[in-house]
């Protein structure tokens, strides 16, 4: 493998519907960032039906250039005709970098392509940088240190630890993101990208599954990525019931409860509403730990909030590390009477 060959950070557009989801712009942004330093063009790769006219969305939030593989094949998820089109554009232009989000189909989608490509791929990531690997040179083998290698850091051994890795002998260099974790840039309106039509060609396979029918299931749990107050319980909230404390304050505020992990082992509260690293990655501007005693693994959904307020009757608790304000004390009397003030002050204005 020629590895000067391969050039530019490439995104996987991920659109479902003909609508381009958050991830695909906040990848571009993280793409523009790393592409800096390399000096390198920053490309969406938009997959689907129909979908040529999303190319202007994409440029705003960054790409320089969109390469549409469009074809009646690729009109729904599947993993074949979607992974055959990406390895394909691949193989073609040959990107230095590969991002793709951590979502249901990302996570699909990334292992499948790494493997056809023949690289590596390190998923939910939760940073990504240029730099040095080995990150400290080797005594005596300094000059097989290798400069400008994507250096993807996320959490390993269940999250009680942090693992930086990288791909220095293979091309493409391969990561997915989840959503939340980067942030969109300021979008260019009005911003117009090179847009290049590609077609692999397809021919149906016995691994081409036939989609027989799409129900949607319909949603009543508000997505809490897109909440600006979120007010948070863990175990020590002590039960299901007990949650109602925890709305009667989310709806005072004009906020949504979620919940960790432990709440949801519990059944108390589904896994859409789960902040963590097996959860979601939250950026509001208030964050109420309430009940929640820190561990890392939720810590690394919510540690990015503007805000974040703890009530733990454990002054140990290691979610006081990360909180801006913290209240020692029994949340089942706390919560109520912090409501209480709450609503007084708004009766008041």
């Amino acid at each position: 493998m020629n590895l000067e060959e391969y050039k530019g950070v490439f995104v996987f557009a991920q659109q479902v519907d003909n609508k381009v989801d958050g991830i695909a712009y906040e990848l571009l942004g993280e793409a523009t960032r790393l592409a800096a330093p390399l000096n390198a063009q920053v490309t969406a790769v938009l997959v689907g039906s129909g979908v040529k006219d999303l190319a202007d969305s994409l440029a705003e939030y960054g790409a320089d250039r969109v390469i549409v593989v469009d074809d009646p094949e690729l009109k729904e998820y599947r993993t074949e005709p979607y992974a055959h089109a990406l390895a394909s554009v691949i193989n073609e232009f040959k990107p230095e970098i590969m991002l793709v989000g951590a979502t249901a189909i990302g996570r699909d989608l990334g292992p499948t392509v790494s493997a056809r490509v023949a690289t590596g791929l390190t998923a939910d990531c939760t940073m990504l940088e240029i730099g040095d690997f080995p990150l400290v040179p080797v005594p005596g083998k300094e000059s097989e240190q290798k400069h400008n290698q994507l250096l993807m850091t996320r959490p390993a051994f269940g999250g009680n630890t942090i693992a930086t890795i990288a791909c220095p002998n293979n091309r493409p260099q391969m990561a997915t993101v989840r959503p939340g974790v980067m942030q969109k840039i300021e979008p260019k309106k009005g911003a117009k990208a090179e847009v290049v039509e590609f077609n692999p060609g397809f021919k149906p396979n016995k691994r081409y599954v036939t989609i027989k029918e799409v129900v949607k299931a319909a949603k009543d749990v508000a997505d809490i990525m897109d909440a600006k107050i979120l007010v948070s319980g863990g175990r020590g909230v002590g039960s299901a019931e007990n949650f109602k404390i925890l709305e009667d304050l989310a709806a005072v505020l004009g906020g949504t409860v979620s919940c960790s992990r432990a709440v949801v082992d519990s059944g108390w509260k589904p896994k859409e509403l789960q902040v963590g690293q097996t959860g979601k990655t939250v950026r509001p501007n208030v964050y109420f730990a309430i009940g929640i005693s820190g561990a890392i693994q939720h810590v690394a959904g919510m540690e990015e909030s503007d805000i974040i307020i703890a009530i733990n009757k454990d002054e140990d608790a290691p979610i006081f590390d990360v909180a801006d304000y913290g209240i020692v004390g029994d949340l089942n009397k706390i919560v109520p009477e912090l409501t209480a003030k709450l609503k007084a002050e708004i009766a008041n204005k």
